[in-house]
């Protein structure tokens, strides 16, 4: 599971350079994203324009890295594949994270 981190203005910004994330690599994920966000920003951006398949382990996945950040801390998700938002939107987890159709708008919202 491959993953880049950066930092823009007061951003951290953390795309997941691989396609899926499923049962296979989902708790490398989770120990990838820990450790790239531990002592990161308070607004977290993971930019999915990569991922256009993700299961249960998958979304299990992103929701241990939010609840490991903290609640002082924000995880937004930015550029879903179509495939990938539709099982957010299924599962009502489009309600539990602020989504952003891309990383450009998301940067834009959350710079302020």
């Amino acid at each position: 599971m491959e993953l880049r981190s950066r930092l823009e203005d007061n951003l951290q910004v953390v795309s997941v350079l691989d396609n899926r994330i499923d049962a296979a690599v989902a708790i490398e994920f989770k120990d990838v994203m820990r450790a790239s966000t531990d002592e990161g920003n308070d607004i977290v951006i993971l930019d999915l324009s990569e991922v256009h398949f993700i299961d249960s382990s998958g979304l299990g996945a992103i929701v241990a890295a939010m609840k490991h950040m903290g609640k002082s801390r924000k995880l937004a998700l930015a550029g879903l594949t179509p495939t990938v938002e539709k099982v957010f939107r299924l599962t009502r987890m489009d309600s539990v994270f602020s989504v952003f159709p891309t990383l450009d708008g998301a940067l834009e919202q959350l710079k302020s």
